[in-house]
C-alpha cells in the first residue's frame, strides 16, 4: 500500500512539472519540463527558444542611412581617383612612352573589373533564404525545419546557414559580416563579387602607385629639398616616398575602420555576456 502511495505521488509530481506549448515550426503541442527553455519539436525537427525575448527594430533607419553615406563617399572617392587619375596622369604616359595604348586596356580593365565587382557586392542581395511553410501540421512534413529556429525580427523561420542583419534589417544565407564600405552584407550571393572586389583594388592600388610614381619621374624636375632633418632627397626619392606615403595612409584607414567595427564586436558579445549572466543569476536587466 505505501508503495502504491509513493508511486503515485511520483506521477503527481511530475504532472505538476510539466507543462503543454506549442511548437512555432508545425503547430504540434508538446508536453515539457518547466525548466526547458529551449527545446526541440521530435516531428518537424524545429527549435524553439522559450527565454528569447522579443527584439526591438530601434535604429534601423538610422543605421541604414549611415550605410548609404558611407556607400556614397566611398562610390565619389573612386570616381574621383579614376578620372583625376587619369586626366592628370595619362598625358604624361602618353608623352614619354610608347605603350600609352597599352597602359589605356590596363586601365579600362582595372576600372570596369573594380566597379563591377564593388556594384554587384553593394547592390545585388546578399542572400536570400528559401522560403518554407510552416506552422501547420498537414503541411510541415516529418523533419521538414530540422535545427530551424525562429528569427524574431522577421517572423519567420531561420535556417542554420543563416543570419539575421539588423543592418540591413532581414535574414542573409551564409552571411560572413556587414560591410559599412559596401553598404551590403556578405553573403552567399555575393560573395564571390565581394572577393573579385578586393583582388581588383588591391590590383588598382598597386597599379596607380607605381604609374603615379613614374609620372612623377619624367614631370618633375631634378632638384634637392631640406626638410628638418632629411637632406640632399632628389625627386625620384620624393616620388618614392609620395607615393609609399600615400598607400600608408590607405592602409591607415581601412586599419581604423577595422579596429572601429572590431571594437563594436567586443562591445556586442560583452553586452550578451552581462546579460546571460544576469538572467543566471536572477537580477533584473539594465538599462
Amino acid at each position: 500500500m505505501s508503495m502504491a502511495s509513493s508511486t503515485q505521488e511520483q506521477y503527481v509530481t511530475v504532472a505538476t512539472e510539466n507543462h503543454e506549448t506549442t511548437c512555432w515550426g508545425c503547430g504540434l503541442r508538446l508536453l515539457l519540463p518547466s525548466h526547458a527553455s529551449v527545446f526541440k519539436c521530435g516531428w518537424c525537427g524545429a527549435i524553439t527558444n522559450q527565454s528569447k525575448q522579443k527584439c526591438d527594430k530601434k535604429g534601423l533607419r538610422w543605421r541604414r542611412l549611415g550605410d548609404r553615406c558611407i556607400l556614397t563617399i566611398v562610390l565619389v572617392f573612386m570616381l574621383f581617383l579614376i578620372f583625376g587619375g587619369v586626366w592628370a596622369v595619362y598625358p604624361v604616359v602618353y608623352s614619354i612612352s610608347l605603350f600609352g595604348i597599352f597602359h589605356s586596356i590596363i586601365t579600362v580593365t582595372l576600372v570596369v573589373a573594380t566597379i563591377s565587382s564593388f556594384s554587384l557586392s553593394a547592390f545585388r542581395c546578399a542572400g536570400t533564404p528559401p522560403n518554407l511553410v510552416w506552422g501547420s501540421y498537414p503541411t510541415v512534413a516529418n523533419g521538414d525545419l530540422e535545427n530551424y529556429t525562429f528569427c524574431d525580427y522577421c517572423s519567420k523561420p531561420k535556417s542554420p546557414r543563416t543570419h539575421h542583419c539588423r543592418s540591413c534589417g532581414k535574414c542573409i544565407l551564409d552571411m560572413d559580416h556587414h560591410c559599412p564600405f559596401i553598404g551590403n552584407c556578405v553573403g552567399a550571393d555575393n560573395h564571390r563579387s565581394f572577393i573579385a572586389f578586393l583582388i581588383s583594388g588591391l590590383f588598382s592600388t598597386i597599379y596607380i602607385s607605381i604609374v603615379s610614381a613614374h609620372a612623377g619621374l619624367h614631370t618633375w624636375p631634378p632638384l634637392t629639398y631640406s626638410i628638418g632633418r632629411i637632406h640632399g632627397t632628389t625627386s625620384e626619392n620624393l616620388a618614392w616616398r609620395i607615393c609609399f606615403n600615400d598607400d600608408r595612409i590607405e592602409r591607415s584607414s581601412m586599419a581604423a575602420a577595422t579596429f572601429y567595427l572590431r571594437g563594436g564586436n567586443l562591445l556586442k558579445s560583452l553586452k550578451l555576456t552581462s546579460a546571460q549572466w544576469r538572467r543566471k543569476e536572477g537580477l533584473p536587466k539594465s538599462c
